[in-house]
């Protein structure tokens, strides 16, 4: 039941606000809105305040708006004006109202990493040494396991990440070290070497190594507010940065098709962390982004489609071709059921092979 139950609340709330978002914008611009719904089906409460209806339906994954005049030729509901129609309103204002769905997401993504720093603190990987690999630069400079890393040419080191970028920075020049063993400290001078890597996507790419590993070891702050927006903003674009990395592995073909996972995965991964609130908010954080960055694809039928017609329009003071917009909603429509069904059958073998 706390695996069905957070499976529900991740994969609603996150649609809910994405079409909150659209619905927001909408009605800041006065266009009309005939029903906003709480999930999908048969509606089991309604309640009409204005000229819009508030419906919470059978099926609570996710939810909807029915926008006035979403399709030109599109026969307005009872009560509403042609001035409400959004097909009516200028390009620039259809444009913000489908930008507005994915922006939800990234709020809502930052929001829940701010809770997330405020809640659990910022969590940053010590510069501790777990590993020297054999026949590396550090081993041949004397580093052993157990070895924290203090400074690095005269600039305090606090974090695995900074004691990394120095190295990067290098250049293949030496670097003068001042490491904690064994609460002594002792000075050593270590020159990277060119080497080969894997990235978390794992592809290969060449860098500055001295050929060590992390222990592990991290340390935990709890920041005051003003911290945890800024921990909270780092995080969340860190986030969006690692999901945009990750499409575009996958279009270069450096993450395998076969990795692609559709909501049978999604699902499988959120009831995992069902037990634990921190990964729960934690992975509802990194699904909205994913989420909002998926519907800003120049697909259509997708937003970012709609917003490509809206840009056209905007550029070219003309709508696009109505037969063109017509059979490219008919491919994007084809495409995101073939993709939908490609991404559940990889779930399905996951599962079969165990």
């Amino acid at each position: 039941m706390l695996t069905v139950l957070a499976v529900v609340v991740v994969f609603g709330g996150l649609i809910f606000f994405h079409e909150l978002g659209h619905f927001s914008a909408a009605r800041a611009l006065g266009m009309g809105v005939s029903t906003f719904s709480l999930g999908f089906g048969p509606k089991i409460l309604k309640v009409k305040k204005g000229k819009t209806e508030y419906a919470l339906s059978l099926l609570p994954l996710g939810g909807y708006v029915a926008l006035v005049g979403e399709q030109d030729d599109q026969e307005l509901p009872e009560g509403f004006t042609r001035e409400e129609s959004f097909s009516d309103r200028p390009a620039w204002q259809r444009l913000i109202v489908v930008l507005a769905g994915p922006i939800a997401n990234m709020v809502l993504a930052l929001i829940l990493c701010i809770i997330l720093t405020l809640g659990w603190g910022i969590q940053t990987m010590t510069p501790n040494i777990g590993e020297v690999t054999d026949g590396s630069p550090a081993k041949a400079a004397g580093m052993a396991a157990g070895d924290t890393i203090v400074s690095i040419n005269g600039k305090d080191i606090a974090s695995w990440q900074e004691m990394s970028d120095a190295i990067a920075e290098s250049n293949g020049q030496p670097l003068h070290m001042m490491i904690d063993r064994k609460d002594s400290l002792l000075e050593i001078t270590v020159t990277p070497e060119r080497s080969e890597r894997k990235t978390i996507f794992g592809d290969t790419e060449i860098a500055w190594l001295i050929g060590v590993r992390s222990s592990g070891a991290y340390t935990t702050s709890q920041p005051g507010f003003a911290g945890a927006i800024a921990g909270g903003w780092d995080q969340c674009i860190s986030m969006i940065s690692m999901t945009w990395q990750g499409f575009v592995k996958l279009v270069q073909r450096v993450i395998p098709a076969d990795q692609v996972g559709g909501p049978i995965m999604i699902a499988q991964v959120i009831g995992e962390s069902s037990a634990n609130l921190a990964g729960v908010l934690g992975l509802a954080a990194l699904i909205s982004i994913n989420l909002g960055i998926l519907n800003l694809l120049p697909v259509p039928v997708l937003d970012g489609g709609a917003a490509v017609f809206c840009l056209w329009e905007i550029i070219f003071r003309r709508p696009l071709n109505k037969k063109i917009t017509t059979w490219s909603f008919r491919f994007g429509i084809a495409l995101l059921l073939a993709l939908m069904v490609f991404a559940t059958f990889n779930d399905i073998m996951r599962i079969m092979k165990g």
